[in-house]
């Protein structure tokens, strides 16, 4: 399929909906040289950065301006925060005349951290001298740098594969190899250790629990026998050491006297305590972000350090950085449309300096293998019609599994591009993997890689089935090598039956078609084994694991034979790593996929977000969120995490949204992986006329979350209706309305309303009981 029809709005099956399409008031494009007197003290500082074309608006100046005391700047999606943050260090320097070896920069990545050196060697007035006299790090570097001046030693664990393999081994000498993914392990132990939760501490309730806890202290004695520490050590024994030792607290505190900080809505516990105690005396504190792009509570960000910021520092003043200097004003009215909805908030609104007439368009193929069709056609088109390159693009998706078909298309029509996730493909996903080496073996029954990779299904050990294997195949092979396993001495009958069962499975597996076969698979064994797998509940739910298989087999239908399906599966590898070359490459023209996740603090020309629908935005892990425990919703705790995982599904459709510069293009596939899908519940409750409302969730609480603040139409007659709490715009003709859908909206006494700005006054609705349940 090579075109689909393309809509204004995302209900693609109504296009006739008269729906006003949001869009970002304009912002007053004044600067510096239009408030700042030349008979202001600082008015040379201001002449200088003009002369170099830094033209800072006005809230831009409040922020650099700041001197004494806490400031919580609200850094908006691409309202020039890294201007701001350089400026602000500048100013220090040149007006105030602090010494540069007293100011302290943290971000969050190196890259960020070179840019904002770079910039500030650029700016008037300073040289390379003073920027070097400066701390501009990572909370890493700094954490670092702070343990080997104080004599820590380590060598740093900086290789994360070593690391994996440390896991195993200790996991083997435990005899629970195949049990647990190594990552996911270093992850949930780096998730309890950025909450200051001690090893030692951790529960022990389970079998599960045991095993973990044992794992995660035979690694730690492990790092302290061999002398290493690994990055989560770095910002831990950083953070022990000032709090143990306060003469090096001190040094600090008087060291550091002006304190900023960036992205501090990816802060974690450590991180946030380390900067309080740093600044605790002086409390000179600069911090900058947005709690709208709060979507790394996974990791361990905390979206209340920004929310509550002013309980923490009750004399600290707020800047709002809210005009976007990167998008158009149709993607930021969408963005703003989209984020207004959340409650857990610091209300703002962005107003654009871009007019376009590319609106944001809205496309509803059928699968996401015909959305990934339509997508690469429509680039090439993009790209033939000149004006636009390959580096223009980027491709955003919820989840890795959402890349699957994109990335197929884009190696069969031999388009360059880098995949910024991992560098395996779906098919060699841990969950995944066994399959395929069940279908390898069908085809190539003595593959005895692949034979390796279907013992653990068999409850068998790699090393003891592959020694049997081998050892009986010197003696006498056989046509299926796998028949060796029968001789291991501590097999019980019903594991014998098992095992030839298993082998008659895959001998029939190659006469059926790729769909087939991996849905025999499955009801046989494989959908039991995942869900009774250790390693299955640590890492995913259910639905999660449902998800990857059910996108396996979208992929299998293609294929009439179970070799073709093989040798595509071979196809794809080699191709991937031909392009995985282009990403050491930073000047080479490449179009960019990554999860949403990665695309934050990028922004790039074309943005296509694939697979916007309910189940996938939101995530159907956030709306069963209330199962998981306080770790994995690490950055929720203390709050109702069904509504805090919605909320944060909401902030990362505002993520994506809102890195298009200019053209904008959503899919929203109408059926995913053979089932029917609706829209996403956010793009529709950024649309007045839309009824957000219309989504369906296994849970009903969860359904009713997304209609927080929604607007909708009139209750159609001859329904059974009640009255609501809500909001009504006051003028005359806008019948915009939002129901009063928490105590913290009741208490508020004034609102405007989103579309025509007039002032909202508090009522009540009539709502269909269909619509409000």
């Amino acid at each position: 399929m090579s075109s689909l029809s393309i809509y204004p709005t995302p209900l693609g099956s109504k296009p006739t909906l008269e729906q006003p399409i949001p869009h970002a008031s304009m912002a007053q494009l004044t600067n510096s040289s239009d408030f700042v007197s030349n008979e202001d003290q600082d008015a040379f500082f201001f002449r200088d950065l003009e002369r170099s074309q830094i033209l800072l608006n006005e809230a831009q100046v409040q922020a650099v301006r700041h001197y004494k005391g806490p400031l919580l700047t609200l850094a908006g999606a691409g309202s020039g925060k890294t201007t701001v943050l350089v400026c602000r260090a500048a100013y220090l320097l040149r007006v105030h005349r602090v010494h540069p070896s007293h100011l302290l920069l943290i971000t969050f990545s190196k890259k960020a951290a070179e840019e904002m050196r770079e910039r500030l060697t650029s700016l008037p007035g300073l040289d390379g001298s003073m920027t070097q006299a400066m701390q501009v790090r990572t909370f890493h570097a700094f954490c670092l740098r702070l343990l080997r001046i104080n004599g820590f030693q380590q060598e740093i664990l900086s290789d994360g594969r070593y690391q994996q393999i440390v896991f195993k081994r200790i996991m083997l000498s435990m005899g629970l190899q195949d049990t647990y993914q190594p990552e996911v392990l270093i992850a949930l132990l780096s998730s309890y250790k950025m909450q200051l939760i001690e090893v030692s501490d951790l529960p022990e309730q389970t079998e599960e629990d045991q095993e973990m806890k044992k794992i995660f202290l035979q690694y730690e004695q492990w790092k302290m026998e061999q002398h290493k520490m690994d990055f989560d050590d770095i910002l831990l024994m950083a953070y022990q050491l000032l709090k143990q030792n306060a003469d090096i607290l001190r040094s600090l505190e008087r060291k550091f006297a002006y304190i900023s900080v960036d992205e501090f809505q990816d802060t974690n516990t450590v991180q946030y305590e380390i900067i309080q105690m740093i600044a605790q005396n002086h409390q000179n504190l600069m911090v900058v972000g947005d709690d709208d792009q709060t979507i790394y509570s996974f990791n361990g960000a905390r979206n209340e350090f920004i929310l509550q910021f002013h309980q923490k520092y009750p004399a600290a003043k707020m800047v709002t950085l809210d005009i976007n200097y990167r998008s158009t004003s149709s993607i930021v009215g969408l963005g703003n449309a989209i984020i207004r909805h959340n409650i857990q908030r610091k209300s703002k609104t962005l107003l654009a300096t871009k007019q376009s007439d590319l609106k944001p368009l809205y496309v509803r193929p059928s699968s996401s293998d015909d959305e990934a069709d339509w997508l690469v056609n429509d680039l090439r088109i993009k790209v033939a019609e000149g004006g636009k390159s390959y580096g223009d693009f980027a491709i955003l998706y919820r989840t890795a599994n959402n890349s699957r078909a994109i990335i197929e298309q884009l190696i069969l029509h031999n388009l360059p591009f880098v995949d910024y996730g991992s560098n395996d493909s779906f098919y060699d996903q841990w969950m995944v993997k066994p399959i395929i080496d069940h279908l390898r073996i069908a085809h190539e029954r003595r593959n005895f890689e692949a034979i390796e990779g279907v013992l653990p299904s068999l409850y068998i050990g790699r090393d003891q089935g592959m020694r049997i294997i081998q050892d009986q195949e010197a003696i006498q092979p056989k046509k299926w090598p796998l028949i060796h396993l029968l001789g291991l001495p501590q097999l019980k009958e019903f594991q014998k039956e098992k095992l030839k069962s298993r082998i008659k499975l895959i001998k029939s597996l190659a006469e059926m078609k790729p769909l087939a076969a991996v849905q025999a698979i499955r009801k046989d064994f494989y959908d039991t084994f995942l869900e009774t797998n250790k390693r299955s509940k640590l890492t995913h739910h259910r639905e999660m694991l449902k998800e990857t298989l059910d996108e396996l087999e979208s992929s299998a239908k293609r294929f009439d034979t179970v070799e073709q399906f093989l040798y595509f599966i071979h196809e794809v590898a080699e191709k991937r790593t031909e392009m995985s070359a282009l990403k050491k490459d930073q000047a080479a023209n490449r179009i960019s996929l990554m999860t949403i996740h990665k695309s934050k603090g990028l922004e790039f020309g074309v943005v296509y977000l694939l697979c916007a629908i309910e189940g996938n935005m939101p995530h159907s892990s956030a709306l069963d969120a209330g199962h998981l425990d306080d770790v994995k919703m690490a950055g929720v705790a203390g709050r109702d995490k069904g509504p805090a995982a919605l909320e944060e599904e909401r902030r990362l459709a505002y993520v994506a949204v809102t890195r298009a510069k200019a053209e904008l293009l959503i899919s929203s596939p109408a059926y995913y992986r053979g089932k029917k899908a609706e829209p996403s519940r956010f793009l529709l409750s950024a649309f007045p006329g839309a009824d957000a409302g219309v989504v369906t969730s296994r849970k009903p609480a969860a359904a009713g979350l997304g209609g927080a603040r929604r607007f909708d139409a009139a209750a159609g007659a001859g329904t059974a209706t009640e009255e609501v709490a809500a909001w009504l715009c006051s003028q005359a003709g806008c019948k915009a309305w939002s129901r009063i859908s928490s105590p913290q909206e009741a208490r508020l006494t004034a609102k405007a309303c989103p579309l025509c700005g007039a002032a909202m006054v508090k009522g009540k609705r009539t709502v269909s009981l269909a619509r409000s349940r």
